[in-house]
């Protein structure tokens, strides 16, 4: 998660809370999901590989400090499951399994969303001195548009296959919990504020919500996802 601590200044133990655990929780579903969906159907259509791509962008520049400071056993192993696993994944869409890539509607220019997050981390950050704290602000801003180019797919479709929903819904789900628990720390950690993730968090949320609004009525109802043209 982008809260996790990146200097010694508090405790790694100040930082859990129910919220944050089932979020991390279902960002490592998340995965399992979609390695489970590529797998079974020995296809990776409807996944989109920019996605993928910003998400290692993402997971690389925000967890620099494993190469210098050791917070805990859990906020390691995690960090390193986040970088592998997505580096797994595109190996299957990009290599393994190339021949069922979707290549002709994943085409959504994500290099200006990369860009946007550049400029975004240069103006608006902590530090501008520090280079792993810019990369780490980066790394917020663009985690907040990065499923876009997944959404932007599925749109061109119109028809969500099941586990692909449940890929995409589980991130968003990921997301809710963690606005949660950023309400919960506002209220029990004294000190607590990281405006920066807020933001890019409301921004990220407001991306989401029609299609977890979607998936969470196709659960209840027992159907597939029917995008609205």
């Amino acid at each position: 998660g982008e809260d996790w601590p990146r200097t010694g200044t508090r405790p790694a133990h100040s930082t859990m809370n129910i919220f944050r655990l089932i979020g991390d929780l279902l960002h490592l579903l998340s995965f399992l999901l979609l390695w489970r969906k590529i797998q079974l159907q020995k296809s990776c259509a409807g996944i989109s590989l920019r996605s993928l791509e910003l998400y290692l962008l993402v997971f690389v520049t925000r967890y620099l400090d494993l190469l210098y400071y050791f917070v805990s056993l859990y906020n390691t192993c995690m960090k390193v499951f986040y970088i592998c696993a997505t580096a797994a994944l595109i190996y299957l869409v990009r290599i393994r399994y190339k021949a069922t890539y979707d290549r002709a509607h994943d085409v959504f220019r994500y290099e200006f969303l990369v860009l946007a997050a550049a400029v975004l981390a240069l103006i608006f950050n902590e530090d501008l001195w520090s280079p792993t704290e810019v990369l780490w602000t980066f790394s917020i801003y663009l985690e907040a548009v990065a499923i876009v180019p997944q959404l932007w797919l599925l749109q061109q479709t119109k028809e969500v296959e099941t586990l692909t929903a449940d890929y995409v819904g589980t991130l968003g789900l990921y997301r809710f919990f963690y606005i949660l628990n950023w309400v919960y720390r506002y209220y029990w950690d004294d000190g607590f504020s990281m405006w920066i993730v807020w933001i890019a968090g409301v921004v990220q949320t407001i991306i989401y919500i029609d299609f977890l609004y979607l998936y969470i009525k196709s659960k209840m109802e027992g159907g597939r996802i029917i995008l609205p043209a």
